[in-house]
């Protein structure tokens, strides 16, 4: 028996009719840009994630993109991140013309280390861009305190960390902005690419809207320069179906963790959940001693497996310019090396 790394089937056939009935909807009125989905569904996600603005894009790496040029990074500019993510996170840093700045992980989070954070921070540095790996949200506390006594602001890369909590705030409303993914396989996913902003912020949010209309703010008037990051109306639709069950889902994979985490804790390196954190497990991250056996034994088993994420952002050729070489950030290396993720989805038995 197979079983599914991510059962986007069955969680549909769980909600078909509503999903179903969003999506003719659209169909019939034909409103397929900025339809009217769109701005319900912003208004639904602010009131999920506690925040007063909440901007649809495209997809969760234009979200950065839309963040980034909002706080006015360019050329010249170092913005901090952490190495051990999917490359969209120093990517959008880079195609802004700035310099990602890297800061080596917490080995028990994955995430940007507050500890060594404040050492990379130069008279360039114009944002801090921590991850909320694996669907569980960074140390916001400590990394806002720093970034508030240099005056810096803080965006979140919560693509994977949609529904998580952090003592009783959810991801998206921890920083200066948060951004998150939709892509199909999030915690919250659409059946394409989307995206959203959140702040509490008024002058980045009007920033971030006009961005993501080619810097207009009334038709055929763009006082910026902006980018095509809108939201499709069908996606909108699509996660409006699934918004009102995603706490349930949220709440299942959080007993699913726990017992993956209960079953394998002697076999392996299992999440720990800091204090006060609720986690989402976009994907559920252990480490393994001999992982390529570990893999193949598990794949004559009928159960998939996935490496995320193998090759630290400095070690990646794109990323070659920047002179850093294997030990510049070792625990993020050493990670590297032994993570793998396990089957994760609401709809697990």
């Amino acid at each position: 028996m197979s079983i599914q790394f991510i059962d986007l089937k069955a969680q549909y056939q769980h909600l078909k009719a509503d999903i179903d009935a969003r999506i003719h909807a659209v169909l019939d009125h034909g409103q397929y840009i900025m339809g009217p989905e769109v701005s319900e569904l912003e208004t639904r996600l602010a009131e999920f994630v506690g925040v007063k603005h909440a901007i649809g894009v495209c997809d969760g790496t234009a979200a950065l993109q839309v963040a980034l040029m909002a706080l006015g990074v360019g050329p010249g500019d170092e913005v901090i991140t952490t190495p051990f993510t999917f490359i969209a996170t120093g990517e959008m840093v880079a195609l802004l013309g700035a310099k990602p700045v890297f800061v080596d992980i917490d080995p028990v989070s994955y995430n940007l280390d507050p500890a060594k954070l404040e050492a990379a921070i130069t008279p360039r540095t114009r944002a801090i861009m921590p991850v909320s790996l694996y669907g569980q949200c960074a140390d916001f506390d400590a990394i806002n305190a720093i970034a508030a006594k240099h005056g810096l602001p803080v965006i979140e890369d919560g693509a994977q960390s949609f529904g998580a909590s952090y003592h009783g705030k959810r991801s998206g409303s921890l920083s200066t902005i948060g951004c998150t993914s939709f892509f199909p396989s999030k915690p919250l996913g659409c059946y394409g690419d989307g995206g959203a902003c959140f702040t509490n912020d008024d002058a980045p949010a009007k920033k971030m809207r006009e961005i993501r209309l080619h810097g207009q703010d009334r038709r055929y008037h763009h006082p910026a320069i902006g980018i095509n990051g809108r939201l499709d109306t069908i996606q909108a639709a699509v996660l409006l179906a699934k918004l009102p069950s995603f706490p349930q889902e949220v709440e299942a994979r959080s007993r699913i963790g726990a017992r993956y985490s209960a079953l394998l804790g002697d076999v392996a390196r299992v999440p720990v959940v800091g204090e006060g954190q609720g986690h989402v497990y976009a994907q559920f991250t252990i480490e393994v001693d001999n992982r390529d056996a570990v893999q193949a034994k598990l794949k004559e088993a009928g159960v998939p497996t996935a490496v995320h994420y193998p090759i630290p952002l400095h070690l990646q050729p794109a990323f070659a310019a920047l002179g850093l070489g294997e030990g510049s950030f070792p625990v993020a290396e050493a990670a590297g090396k032994r993570v793998m993720s396990l089957p994760m989805h609401p709809f697990l038995g």
